[in-house]
């Protein structure tokens, strides 16, 4: 029997009922389609009314991967031209419960499947996509480790890279054919997958140490050397890994961690906003970050840089920046500190008379006595900013920024409308979820949402266009700034963040900012005439190429 057309076979080039009659007879496809022949258009609206057809996000998930995986341009099509409502169900949250089943509902490989118990196969792995150097962009990978809010998924996690290549490409342009997705399958501590019998991946403990260090290793190594122009993104590692991976390979490695330094800048974003308001810099803050895992510290690295970059000495910006964790405020006193707090764990001489309860430090203590300018939430200690705690913000400083980022609902660490009103209308708010504007004694207060996807798309392309041979600290700040420079936040009641309505213009804003820091920071390797045409070029857009294959 004839096998079905390879044009119809490959996603990249199926245009479906967008083929002509005469592109049929060339391509033999003769019969295989119904008469008509639609516009991009006509089948982008065909597919949405489809999703809307759907009473839950999990099916518009699977409908629209099923889709991505039959014709990539009409699904980016779709994506692009309903981004803001789709986010969500392409990505967080809906990602999170398709992550669950993974296994079970198997439909495509869309990713390059790395395995633990064997290293050695990296490279013929990605050999097999026939990929030569000046063929990629950009990788996503992860390990899987710590999956959004829901923890160890294995192999199952390959979707986050999927997903979040996906949103690349809908926000910046990122072309499609240009990226790959990895997923490093390290085995698994969830028994529930272990025990499942559809389970595809390892089934084996998730292995660490000296074996795990050698296929980190081996990956970017392999990735670099054969793909020596694209950024290695990593996204959903454990929290010591991540910051460790960062730390060792920023100076080797074109790298980037959206959980750490993706997320770090987004925050960057809304201090520089509330910084706009109170007429302050980054010198003349005072962080006390609650929940110290990695990206509460990615958080605090971010600001502290900002803090050098306006002035301060290296000590002097650590020196304004408090952690506090599960065991109440990080001092160098503390038994078996994780590395990434050790930098700013403060010494135990110099809080020895704040008040502890069964010898921890809390929050409140820490913002009598630090008088904080910035209070972070990264915790899921679901109303720790109390009525006290913001009270006390408030009477150290004039309009305290505040930004309770856990998420979701029911993990924030206070909800805006009780922040405005406790501070009587002075904190400057933004959040880690998405919320209805507050109206308070006569005032809307917009509440703008920590979304990374205003910020890490435009970096990357930025990266790109730049050619820029690692992601620096001022490409970072470049990138926050950016999205910053999008709202006016002067006006009371005003975002600090814009909204997740228009990600192309905002992405592309975003890269001219970066590609622009990357040579001022000496490592870019691609100069242009126009950076900002050179930018606008580099964005693919969803449409049918003119020519098809022969």
């Amino acid at each position: 029997m004839p096998s079905k057309p390879p044009v119809m076979a490959d996603p990249l080039t199926n245009r479906g009922t967008a083929f002509t009659m005469e592109d049929r007879k060339r391509l033999g496809l003769t019969g295989r389609l119904p008469v008509a022949v639609e516009t991009l258009d006509q089948q982008a609206a065909r597919c949405y009314a489809q999703l809307h057809g759907f009473d839950r996000d999990l099916d518009r998930y699977i409908y629209l991967d099923q889709l991505h995986n039959h014709n990539e341009v009409l699904y980016y099509k779709v994506l692009t031209d309903h981004l803001t409502e789709l986010l969500p169900v392409v990505y967080d949250p809906t990602v999170g419960e398709a992550i669950k089943q993974w296994s079970r509902d198997y439909r495509r490989s869309r990713a390059v499947y790395l395995s633990i118990d064997h290293i050695d196969d990296v490279r013929a792995s990605f050999e097999t996509l026939g990929l030569g150097p000046d063929d990629v962009d950009l990788l996503v990978v992860s390990d899987a480790q710590e999956i959004l809010g829901i923890g160890d998924w294995g192999v199952n996690g390959t979707d986050i890279s999927v997903g979040k290549l996906a949103v690349y490409t809908a926000a910046a342009g990122i072309h499609p054919e240009r990226t790959i997705a990895v997923n490093l399958d390290c085995g698994t501590d969830n028994e529930q997958l272990l025990n499942s019998p559809a389970y595809l991946g390892n089934r084996h403990a998730r292995v660490s140490g000296e074996q795990y260090d050698k296929l980190i290793a081996e990956y970017l190594k392999v990735a670099a050397d054969m793909f020596p122009n694209a950024l290695l993104h990593f996204e959903d590692f454990g929290p010591s890994n991540a910051r460790r991976i960062l730390v060792d390979n920023a100076d080797k490695y074109r790298i980037f961690n959206d959980d750490m330094q993706g997320t770090g800048a987004i925050v960057m974003s809304a201090v520089i906003s509330g910084m706009k308001v109170t007429q302050q810099t980054f010198a003349d803050q005072r962080l006390v970050v609650y929940g110290a895992g990695t990206a509460g510290t990615g958080m605090a690295d971010q600001i502290h840089a900002g803090m050098v970059r306006a002035g301060l000495s290296d000590q002097e910006a650590r020196d304004r920046i408090w952690l506090i964790d599960i065991n109440g405020l990080v001092t160098d006193d503390m038994s078996d500190l994780p590395d990434y707090q050790q930098a700013y764990a403060r010494k135990a001489k110099d809080v020895k008379d704040w008040a502890g309860k069964d010898g921890a430090i809390g929050l409140l203590e820490v913002v009598r006595q630090a008088k904080p300018t910035i209070l972070i939430g990264t915790s899921t200690d679901h109303n720790a900013f109390t009525r006290e705690v913001i009270e006390a913000m408030c009477a150290g400083v004039q309009r305290p920024i505040v930004l309770p980022l856990s998420n979701p609902t029911e993990r924030i660490e206070a909800m805006p409308d009780d922040v405005i009103a406790w501070s009587h209308g002075k904190a400057l708010v933004a959040t880690g979820i998405p919320v209805q504007p507050v109206v308070y004694d006569g005032t809307t207060y917009t509440i703008g949402q920590g979304n990374n996807a205003l910020l890490y798309p435009g970096l990357g392309l930025g990266t790109i266009v730049s050619g820029a041979t690692h992601v620096t600290d001022g490409m970072l700040l470049a990138a926050a700034e950016a999205v910053a420079g999008q709202v006016d936040p002067t006006a009371l009641g005003a975002s600090l963040l814009p909204e997740v309505d228009n990600l192309r213009a905002s992405s592309a804003t975003v890269a001219v900012a970066v590609a622009r820091q990357a040579a001022e920071d000496g490592v870019a390797t691609k100069e242009h005439d126009n950076l900002i045409q050179a930018v606008q070029d580099a964005m693919w857009e969803p449409v049918y190429p003119a020519q098809l294959p022969s």
